[in-house]
């Protein structure tokens, strides 16, 4: 049963009718209560409770209220004896139901084999528990549906493996054993310096290089070789393979060598063919990169050239003055003897360079250098590369780049270095306009115009580039970059409006544009009333019309704040960080989500606790494995922990086990102290990482190479969802999928951003998603207002400098479905956001729902401005919302110290893994002073001295009374003295 229950959810499922009550009785006292728990437990969950514990606090309250008892009597409820037995009886009767058998339990599982697919253990039980609630069965204890859920499964994934395996072709078969072959069994060590290895499969690729290239080929041309069918895994869900996946990932190659046949070949085959679309993904983001790199290192080349052999002249007109006057009056005069005495031969080389300082000279030198770099040393990619990817596009107006790249495929190994320029040559949305003059070129011949060929093939890439970045031209093959169709919910036409229910649309266009209009009249109107009014804002006709918002007065200080903290620490002097996570998993038992990746579970579950607690430690303070098993004065060895991270710690598990502890710090709160809120700000971070990889980038704001965290921090400082990305990928994307993916019991309906996180895209998908997008814009000067209507304009005279026109609702009409189906998507995630959020760029300006979201934006956005225009408490409450996640950032450095905070991997999933411990340790950290403070304030005396302004800033991220330092021992059985009863 859930923990949390709302007021009306208790009113709706716990009162007692007048039934129940005349089943009650004349019961007395603990029996009466105990007998009114158990009765409105079974109605809800049809089973009995199998502890006093599993009742949550409320509902035990809530009845009790209604019985006019005490809450506490519940405790004094004698389980398990003869009463007890009785009053289950009593219950069972009264709603119909039987005991079960063990008749009954065969055939429900036989029913669980035959109706459903049997991969998650859960919804396996859930199921169970579903079909005995239908049959009137009580249902088995929980340690007996847990191991039937065990037996079902292992029976059914023992199936599914047989008919893999059987599908799987003997020559697959005799590939898979040759990949899996010991290295120490190869007679011929040169051969195996050209073998594509088991473990090679598994990396990584390393960093934007040719080598990397040629490395992720050779792998997909191997996994290609194995001609696995296609259709092997259609009725597999795609997260039941990734699971698959993992368990071999977490393998050494001699336990995959033990397994069974059926289990080897068929965990070994969704390993390569999930391996395939993911070296797909990464061939793409290289051939993106490189094309990138060719350009930017050509352009940057140029720029130093410039600056280095530039010599502004000054006084130019003087001088051209000068020197055709001297022309004019000698004629026939030497250059060397007339014009350099007065000006040297270095001002006027000086002079000629200036002047040939135009666009067309810049463009001219930059395209030069990439024609050498493309030609001496890039091509030789090319075409291994088109060979082995398969290039489509769903758009008419995107197929001249897929013909130019089957033109190319054609004529890249023939030696002629121009081609005739016909009909059969792709040019326009190939070739940019800038670069025709260099493409384009008169036969000197022949006469009329050819083609350069290496120039058309640099083009080509170029224009490639961007398709594929915005996803109008896909690859067969690939996950990330596949068919942008298969992004959408396949059975919309047939969910059409159990999905505009699901999003609280209406399904008719005119009800939708009705309401927006309104809304955006109304707020116009009212912030055209209310401007003269407003001290702090001003509408300026400067520069086309700006906005200029004074800034807020700071607020009072807190006094008391100081007090509380110089309290903790007197009360709980340095303590250390591991025993922090060690009391956060007492409280709330987030180890339990770190399951084995292996099929069972040998060791102990106190030793799996704490060699995962000194795991978690070490990937989340970055100290690594090794030096925290040295620290622990080797109570636990390197190789230990390293199982422990290998077999049990995943991104999965650890994103539940932080779902689990945000959660805690819910339940755990006290409204008074710390009130209540459905609000998250979100913003990123840069940390260091290093760059042999795909991830890695130099940011351009921040300097150096790294890569981002990005966080969605709720009011009170839990980290609710965490990512790590690029440097360069959409805040956007990862806006929402925080917002959409966090999984905790928060419904955020507020997300503070800054500039970086919000676009008019952005505002339309948050408006269909139903969240409030709530940026703070740094550059409020520049924004701008759309009205309804033109004939509105008229009407708001105190706006009329910031308004740019009527919003074109026709676009919005023609694109509503289709914007409907891509917010389905995103809320379902049948895709990931930043997979969704490349087609809507400026790259793909042409696309009609990327028009058609921009409209819906600026309306969404207008409506935003004019509120924050005339609150200054929404630009306060946004300010506010800001500065959580700005120190949650400013907390990560003592938390991540390890190796100067640097992600000192080029592993990918490594690095995630740091940053999801990371995201774990610090939500313990809130977890465990969010109790303490608590403690600390259930005093009387404390709780007064608490002014409004200390309990608005108060914040239980602080950790002047932490020690994440010095010799780790963790002893079990060592507590924090902490009082929950506070």
């Amino acid at each position: 049963m859930k923990r949390n229950w709302s007021t009306d959810e208790l009113i709706e499922f716990f009162t007692l009718t007048p039934k129940d009550l005349e089943l009650i009785g004349n019961k007395t006292g603990a029996t009466r209560l105990g007998f009114s728990v158990l009765l409105k437990f079974f109605q809800v969950e049809a089973r009995f409770p199998s502890s006093k514990g599993e009742v949550p606090e409320d509902i035990t309250i809530f009845i009790a209220k209604q019985l006019k008892l005490s809450s506490r009597l519940f405790q004094e409820y004698k389980w398990q004896d003869r009463s007890f037995v009785y009053h289950k009886v009593q219950v069972r009767e009264y709603f119909g139901f039987k005991e079960t058998t063990n008749e009954d339990n065969d055939m429900i599982t036989e029913w669980l084999y035959t109706s459903m697919d049997c991969y998650d253990k859960d919804k396996v039980k859930i199921a169970t528990y579903a079909k005995y609630r239908n049959l009137k069965i009580e249902p088995p204890t929980p340690e007996r549906i847990e191991r039937l859920a065990i037996s079902v499964i292992f029976n059914y994934e023992r199936r599914l493996f047989e008919g893999i395996h059987r599908r799987v072709p003997s020559e697959s078969i005799l590939m898979i054993d040759a990949l899996i072959k010991e290295l120490s069994l190869y007679e011929d060590k040169e051969e195996l310096k050209d073998t594509v290895t088991f473990n090679m499969l598994r990396s990584d690729p390393g960093r934007i290089c040719l080598e990397s290239v040629f490395n992720e080929i050779h792998k997909l041309q191997t996994i290609r070789k194995l001609k696995l069918p296609n259709d092997l895994f259609d009725n597999i869900p795609h997260k039941v393979l990734k699971e698959y996946k993992q368990r071999v990932s977490s393998e050494l190659l001699g336990e995959i060598r033990r397994h069974p046949d059926e289990i080897k070949y068929s965990l070994l085959a969704i390993f390569f063919w999930l391996r395939s679309r993911e070296i797909t993904d990464n061939l793409v983001e290289l051939l993106i990169a490189i094309i990138h790199k060719i350009d930017v290192r050509a352009a940057r080349k140029v720029e130093r050239d410039i600056v280095r052999e530039f010599r502004k002249v000054r006084g130019k007109d003087n001088i051209l003055r000068d020197i055709a006057e001297l022309s004019i009056d000698h004629p026939d005069g030497v250059i060397k003897e007339v014009i350099y005495p007065l000006y040297g031969k270095d001002i006027l080389v000086n002079l000629v360079k200036e002047l040939n300082m135009d666009g067309s000279s810049y463009r001219k030198r930059v395209y030069t250098i990439m024609k050498n770099s493309y030609s001496k040393h890039y091509r030789q990619m090319l075409p291994e590369l088109l060979d082995i990817l398969d290039f489509r596009s769903n758009n008419d107006m995107h197929k001249p780049v897929i013909e130019a790249i089957d033109l190319i495929k054609r004529i890249i190994d023939s030696s002629a270095r121009f081609l005739a320029l016909d009909d059969s040559i792709p040019i326009s949305g190939v070739v940019m306009e800038k670069w025709k003059r260099a493409v384009i070129q008169k036969d000197p011949v022949a006469g009329g115009e050819v083609i350069e060929k290496i120039n058309y093939e640099i083009c080509v890439l170029q224009a490639l580039r961007e398709k594929l970045r915005c996803k109008e031209v896909w690859v067969v093959g690939a996950d990330k970059y596949r068919n942008p169709e298969e992004d959408l919910p396949e059975d919309f036409e047939s969910k059409r409006r159990e999905y505009y229910e699901a999003l609280k649309q209406p399904s008719d266009i005119e009800e939708f544009i009705s309401g927006l209009k309104k809304e955006l009249a109304s707020a116009l109107m009212r912030l055209n009333k209310s401007l003269p009014k407003n001290q702090k804002v001003r509408i300026l006709n400067s520069k086309g019309g700006s906005i200029s918002v004074s800034p807020f007065e700071a607020q009072a200080e807190p006094n008391n704040l100081s007090v509380l903290k110089t309290e903790l620490a007197k009360r709980w002097p340095m303590v250390n960080l591991l025993d922090i996570l060690k009391e956060t998993d007492f409280y709330t038992d987030f180890t339990e989500h770190f399951k084995s990746a292996a099929v069972r579970e040998n060791m102990d579950r106190e030793t799996i606790r704490r060699r995962l607690l000194m795991a978690l430690f070490a990937l989340g303070t970055n100290t690594g494995l090794k030096r925290i098993a040295k620290a622990s004065n080797d109570a636990e060895s390197f190789d230990d922990l390293r199982y422990m991270k290998r077999k049990f710690i995943n991104k999965d598990n650890l994103r539940h086990a932080n779902v689990t502890v945000a959660n805690s710090i819910f339940k755990a709160r006290i409204n008074n102290i710390w009130g209540e809120g459905t609000s998250c700000a979100s913003d990123s971070k840069k940390f260091g990482a290093w760059d042999q990889n795909l991830m890695t980038e130099w940011h351009i704001r921040y300097r150096g190479r790294g890569v981002m965290i990005y966080w969605h921090v709720e009011k009170n400082s839990t980290c609710i969802y965490s990512q790590l990305k690029n440097c360069s990928s959409s805040e956007v994307a990862a806006m929402i999928e925080g917002v959409l993916k966090h999984c905790t019991e928060m419904d955020v309906d507020r997300n503070y951003v800054d500039t970086h996180g919000q676009s008019e895209v952005a505002f339309a998908f948050s408006y269909l998603l139903n969240f409030s997008l709530m940026p703070r814009f740094k550059s409020i000067s520049r924004q701008k207002l759309y009205v309804p209507d033109k004939a509105m304009k008229g009407e708001l005279g105190n706006l009329e400098p910031i308004i740019v026109r009527s919003i074109d609702w026709d676009i919005i009409r023609e694109q509503y479905d289709q914007m409907i189906k891509y917010a389905t998507a995103l809320r379902i995630g049948t895709a990931e956001a930043e997979a969704i959020l490349k087609r809507f760029t400026r790259s793909n300006l042409q696309h009609p729902t990327y028009a058609a979201l921009q409209e819906l934006g600026k309306v969404v956005k207008t409506i935003f401005l004019c509120e924050y225009l005339m609150s200054e408490d929404l630009r306060i409450e946004i300010n506010e919302g800001l500065n959580v996640v700005e120190n949650w950032n400013s907390a990560n450095s003592f938390i991540f110290y390890g190796k100067s905070s640097e992600l000192q991997t080029n592993n990918l999933e490594d690095q995630e893994l740091s940053v999801l411990s990371l995201h774990l340790l610090q939500n313990c950290l809130i977890y465990i002073n969010t109790l303490m403070i608590q403690e600390v304030l259930s005093k009387k005396e404390w709780m007064k001295r608490m002014q409004p302004e200390d309990l608005r800033a108060l914040t239980p991220l602080i950790y002047q009374h932490v020690n994440p330092y010095g010799i780790f021992n963790l002893d079990m059985n060592e507590r924090i003295p902490i009082r929950l009863d506070n």
